[in-house]
């Protein structure tokens, strides 16, 4: 049924529309004000649909992402019907990947078990110490979260479930990497994402961002946050901005849309079966049809889908000549500033981006000569001999052994034992 060469699609479930527990001032998608009246759940014959319509296209690898509102208010027998009719369609060599993100404050031991049990990666919502994060992530009563956060992650790590913590960058925390970072240390938080604070609705494409920090208050953070992840050449803390930026170093792609040159295959799916091409774009000049109306071919050949991959490669002059254009490729499009001038339709962290891509540049050439270290080294215990010099190198830089990592791999032979 599928070839030897894997096709795979993201798959991001609105899992409850935007039903949601807490009441978030700077939430993009959810509107109810932590108040769940009527939850509207989306169908698990509905994800089956979705799931063979995405199998008919020879997709053999499907990630799912759970999302919300607050995705767990579905309930875990949901969830559990879910993971059956994967295994169903596992059985015809189709493999899932199944990642959720959650606020954390109703995460049980039950939960837990779950997502061990399924290999559910879970990302966990925490803007910072009980201080900082209670001021913003609250309830409809006003209410902290951060003591019912804390309470779940604890259920995560007593079962061995794979979590990252995920931080939105305020008018609170802004200021404070420093004090993040030592809190994050300290609570051994391995993998981290940040995420500036935008104030729009993902609803409506055509408003412009409301955007709570600056530029450069942001360039500041992204930077202190870099002093604390370097660690002398060997980060030991998984930030995933600094992760995406070490790729272009290591001649790698990045994972994260942001830093690619076209925003990736992943469809935003309402629970009515309406798709989006994406979470910022939940607008019905985005829509391009319905997972239960439509076939799948339709639906990501649609005219709004086009007009949608358009946007990310459509870079002003200014970005096109930028020296670090191939690091963060314009960024994302849902954060360019509006205007009538194609060279105003710049990301409106250009500034930020740069001043960290210029401060950070010498230190990350050092974490990435280490990373290639251990490549090398790798490469050779495993009996594998030396390029010659016009061989192209395995690095992945498309350059000659010569022209690459020959020099550094010579002066490193007695240091970490290379023959």
């Amino acid at each position: 049924m599928f070839s030897d060469i894997n096709k795979s699609i993201g798959l991001m479930v609105k899992t409850v529309e935007e039903a949601c527990n807490l009441a978030c001032d700077y939430c993009y998608y959810s509107r109810c004000g932590g108040l769940v009246k009527d939850l509207s759940t989306i169908d698990v014959d509905l994800v089956d649909v979705i799931i063979k319509k995405t199998i008919s296209e020879g997709y053999n690898i499907i990630n799912f992402v759970w999302q919300g509102g607050e995705p767990l208010l579905a309930g875990l027998d949901f969830f559990e019907r879910v993971m059956a009719s994967q295994k169903k369609y596992s059985k015809q060599g189709i493999t899932f990947t199944n990642a959720l993100q959650t606020n954390g404050t109703l995460i049980t031991k039950r939960w837990a078990i779950f997502f061990k049990k399924y290999g559910v990666i879970v990302g966990v919502s925490l803007d910072g110490t009980e201080e900082i994060n209670d001021k913003r992530r609250v309830d409809a009563a006003g209410r902290g979260s951060y003591n019912r956060v804390m309470k779940g992650i604890n259920y995560l790590r007593e079962e061995g479930v794979a979590f990252n913590v995920l931080t939105v960058v305020n008018q609170e925390n802004v200021d404070r990497a420093d004090d993040l970072m030592t809190f994050f240390e300290e609570q051994s938080f391995g993998f981290i994402q940040f995420l500036p604070c935008m104030d729009f609705s993902s609803h409506d494409a055509s408003q412009p961002g409301v955007y709570e920090i600056t530029p450069k208050q942001y360039g500041d953070f992204l930077c202190d946050l870099f002093d604390h992840w370097f660690n002398e050449g060997h980060p030991n803390t998984s930030i995933r901005f600094f992760e995406n930026m070490l790729a272009f170093y290591l001649n790698r792609q990045p994972t994260v849309c942001i830093q690619l040159d076209k925003c990736p295959l992943n469809l935003l799916i309402e629970p009515n079966g309406d798709v989006y091409p994406c979470d910022f774009y939940i607008d019905e000049e985005y829509r391009m049809g319905n997972m239960l109306e439509d076939c799948f071919t339709d639906i990501i050949q649609h005219d709004h889908y086009k007009k949608f991959q358009q946007l990310k490669p459509a870079l002003s002059d200014a970005c096109q000549s930028c020296e670090y254009q191939g690091l963060c490729n314009g960024g994302c499009p849902r954060n360019r500033v509006l205007g009538s001038s194609k060279d105003k339709s710049q990301d409106y962290f250009c500034e930020s981006y740069k001043q960290v891509y210029k401060y950070a540049d010498q230190r990350m050439r050092v974490v990435a000569e280490n990373i290639k270290i251990v490549w090398w080294k790798d490469y050779l215990a495993r009996g594998n001999n030396l390029p010659n010099r016009n061989d192209q190198c395995i690095c992945g830089s498309g350059k000659k052994y010569k022209k690459c990592c020959m020099d550094m791999v010579a002066s490193e032979t007695e240091k970490i034992g290379l023959k």
